[in-house]
């Protein structure tokens, strides 16, 4: 839902609940959001959409992240942009979020970004009290390190890290952080899984070539090629363009053979495995 405020299209709250409807009528049921997505106005906007068909709460899945501050509201002399994880200010960002989506709980809440001051036993108290009142479902970790994350884990039930993910952005897959976080217990959650439409030619190539050959679109062969890393991450989409939700909907069952995998691993990355 970043991006939400960026498409006219979705403008007005009925629109929005339309696009919604159509969502979870396909199957899709989780929306990913965060307390500076618009600095606030696309969760509000969500919300407003919601209240018009209340009873639709119960077949969405909220997500919710916090702790980045942009400089615009740090109240300090320094305008500097920075993390927060005090538990006085999660809570703040949650009952924020709260109010401005018009619900009583997030299904998921996850921590938005890694913070070098973050207090374990603090924030593990905050969460706990949060899960504890109903405000919380389940929690999470966003952009997190495998160490960061195994830390936060002896403290917190941690369900999913979301980071980013793509034939652009695969190191994770090299260098056992996947598989690391798939024997914890802790489900990857890809953001940017097409690279944020930044594929270099020799990647495109081949992505039109394996498609040819699977009667599949370039981006489902990516999409499919994320989903044969170890987990099965799941894809979050950035776009809110129908025609590319229901691009990656119709190539979901696509899968591809190792040879094929590995093709396209070298293509991005420029080189043979050693």
């Amino acid at each position: 839902m970043m991006r939400l405020m960026q498409y006219p299209e979705l403008a007005q709250p009925q629109a929005l609940l339309g696009f919604i409807e159509r969502c979870v009528e396909r199957g899709l049921s989780g929306f990913d959001h965060a307390d500076i997505y618009g600095a606030g106005e696309c969760e509000a906007h969500f919300g407003a959409a919601l209240q018009l068909r209340p009873a639709l709460r119960e077949q969405v899945q909220l997500i919710g992240k916090a702790d980045i501050v942009p400089a615009a509201q740090d109240s300090s002399r320094w305008q500097v942009k920075h993390y927060n994880t005090r538990a006085d200010y999660l809570t703040q960002a949650v009952e924020g979020s709260l109010k401005r989506l018009g619900v009583e709980r997030l299904d998921g809440f996850l921590l938005h970004r890694p913070d070098p001051l973050l207090r374990v036993d603090e924030v593990a108290r905050a969460l706990d009290d949060l899960v504890g009142s109903g405000k919380i479902g389940w929690l999470g970790v966003s952009n997190a390190e495998l160490l960061q994350c195994q830390t936060l884990a002896r403290e917190l039930p941690l369900r999913c890290n979301q980071i980013e993910l793509s034939l652009q952005a695969q190191d994770a897959a090299w260098d056992g952080r996947l598989h690391a976080m798939e024997s914890e217990g802790v489900h990857v959650l890809a953001w940017s899984p097409m690279g944020g439409g930044r594929f270099g030619p020799e990647l495109l190539r081949a992505l039109d070539e394996v498609g040819a050959a699977l009667n599949a679109t370039a981006n489902q062969v990516a999409l499919a090629w994320l989903r044969k890393l170890p987990g099965k991450p799941v894809p979050i989409l950035g776009s809110l363009r129908w025609e590319r939700i229901e691009e990656a909907l119709l190539g979901a069952e696509l899968q591809l053979d190792t040879q094929t995998w590995f093709y396209l691993a070298q293509a991005a990355r420029g080189h043979e495995v050693d």
